[in-house]
């Protein structure tokens, strides 16, 4: 498909129909590679539609801020946000979000199932996916051969601490092993909250009790800890996906486990500088197989507030559709298309060509279970994240208990203590058990 055709393609919406009014839009998003991607391209959809799109290119931590208060007090700053799939039910069942069922000639039915599912509620949809990711073990083949190492298809973390041993070089700067460590419920809780799934843990049993200072917990803490201190590198409490992912790409980390969509990104040799030398393996486990990998889908959602909903459901629209996606292989390479959002990119030769890693990201995509992330049964699904308003403020609040632990601030009891109850404080102050 040509990049015409890709920018006319059905999912386009009428673009030349909306022309003759011209308007301009507010999106704000993250500051991740596939959204500054998008940035770049919409000049495309500007030329074709006469609008014109304001951006407002947020941290991630910041972009959540933001776009909750806006949205909680229906301040209409923007008229497209990027959301996840923690966001869009919620939000969408309180009524603050566009459903963006039946939009025209946009292909619904090519939607992976379990990305769709995630961001509906009661049957509608609240926002388009623009890519979606689950989470797994990235390591240097090249240090792997050195050393003669072995990663498993499937490692456990007690592989992946003798292995974060064997090859860190601190001298060098070449560290065995890079985690989240930046506070904030989407950054080091996405990590750690997968990593208290495998060790046995839950946030709440099933009359809504926090359960963050039980032994799980305290084992998930003691290795983050012990394998971040011995092994990480420096300053770790300010490293994110992003500033992660920029260790990993030029060399500095042995192994990374974070999200699989990184991977477009560390096997393209124009960004990366270990392009040749990466492997991939799944997420690790630890004593119970479950929830050792996470869901999230990166999404584009409209506010009720927006004054502009139409030619804003023109633009998700573009922006998350097959023809987007072909436009981003023509412009930018197969291997930096978005992920994980539609069946069709993981039948495209041309992107199973470039992208080794493809089968492992769909697998891993659909074998998340957000309603079956736990060793015992609970009330409530998520699997990096507990799917109620609270744990927004909840998951912040301990996250950034785990990072003063990190940084040497606060005892590892202390920490998880303080997790405890405070959780116990919002849950009972927004009355729960429900």
């Amino acid at each position: 498909m040509s990049m015409k055709n890709a920018l006319f393609g059905a999912t386009a919406l009428a673009l030349i129909g909306l022309a003759a009014h011209a308007e301009e839009i507010t999106i704000a998003t993250v500051n991740n590679g596939d959204m500054i991607i998008m940035q770049e391209l919409s000049s495309k959809w500007e030329e074709a539609t006469g609008n014109k799109v304001n951006w407002v290119v947020l941290e991630e931590n910041v972009l959540r801020e933001r776009v909750t208060t806006d949205i909680a007090t229906q301040g209409g700053q923007y008229d497209i946000m990027t959301i996840g799939s923690y966001e869009a039910p919620i939000w969408g069942k309180q009524g603050w979000l566009t459903v963006l069922d039946g939009l025209e000639g946009y292909d619904y039915d090519d939607l992976i199932p379990a990305v769709r599912a995630g961001l509906s509620s009661d049957g509608m949809l609240f926002a388009l996916p623009f890519y979606a990711e689950s989470s797994f073990t990235m390591y240097r083949t090249d240090l792997f051969k050195a050393a003669n190492l072995t990663m498993p298809e499937q490692p456990t973390y007690a592989q992946i601490a003798e292995f974060a041993a064997a090859l860190t070089k601190k001298d060098a700067e070449q560290y065995g092993i890079c985690l989240r460590g930046k506070p904030g419920w989407g950054e080091n809780m996405a990590f750690f909250g997968t990593l208290v799934n495998t060790n046995g843990g839950i946030w709440f049993d099933d009359k809504w009790v926090p359960q963050l200072d039980q032994k799980p917990w305290q084992d998930a803490l003691a290795y983050y800890l012990d394998v971040m201190t011995k092994y990480g590198p420096p300053g770790a409490t300010s490293n994110g996906f992003n500033e992660n992912q920029a260790l990993f790409q030029t060399g500095k980390c042995a192994i990374w486990i974070d999200a699989t969509s990184a991977a477009g990104r560390v096997f393209d040799p124009t960004q990366s500088q270990v392009a040749k030398d990466v492997g991939f393996a799944v997420a690790p486990h630890a004593s119970v197989d479950k929830g050792n990998a996470w869901f999230w889908a990166w999404s584009l959602a409209i506010p009720t507030s927006s004054k502009k909903a139409e030619v804003a459901k023109n633009f998700v629209a573009w922006a998350t559709s097959k023809e987007y996606v072909e436009l981003v292989g023509a412009e930018k390479g197969w291997v930096a298309v978005p992920p994980g959002t539609r069946m069709s990119t993981y039948k495209n030769q041309n992107y199973i060509d470039a992208a080794p890693f493809a089968a492992t990201v769909l697998s891993a995509i659909e074998g998340a279970n957000p309603d079956d992330a736990t060793a015992v049964p609970v009330p409530y699904s998520g699997i990096q994240y507990v799917s109620i308003p609270e744990f927004q403020g909840i998951g912040t609040s301990v996250g950034q208990n785990i990072s003063a632990a990190l940084a040497g601030q606060t005892p590892a009891a202390d920490a998880l203590a303080a997790s405890q109850a405070t959780t116990a404080r919002e849950m009972a102050r927004a009355g729960y058990p429900k």
